[in-house]
């Protein structure tokens, strides 16, 4: 009979590695997000803006809702515990980025 340790937990998040090329590795700065979504899906933009000039859409990422769901707990998580270590961060009023929303699947 196989002991309980031995069998996976579902409520224990398994660890996962993480590969990455080197320039992926270097990332971009970013300094705006539009977000838009589907019944299918969350977009979301990641761009770059400079003054007096066209906002620069240099990645789209595209996940489920489950996934997009889980990243929205992710980012609180580490949000809160930053302000815990660092101090509280600072907001500042948003810019109205218009995107255009992806078309809904059929």
């Amino acid at each position: 009979m196989a002991d309980d340790r031995d069998r996976p937990n579902p409520q224990q998040p398994r660890p996962v590695k993480l590969e990455i090329d080197a320039e992926t590795a270097k990332g971009r700065f970013v300094n705006a997000a539009v977000v838009t979504h589907t019944e299918d899906a969350f977009f979301i933009d990641f761009a770059l803006a400079y003054p007096r000039q066209p906002v620069r859409v240099l990645s789209r990422v595209v996940m489920t809702p489950q996934h997009a769901k889980a990243l929205l707990r992710t980012l609180a998580d580490n949000v809160a515990r930053f302000e815990k270590r660092v101090g509280e961060i600072p907001e500042r009023p948003l810019p109205n980025v218009s995107g255009s929303d992806p078309e809904p699947s059929n």
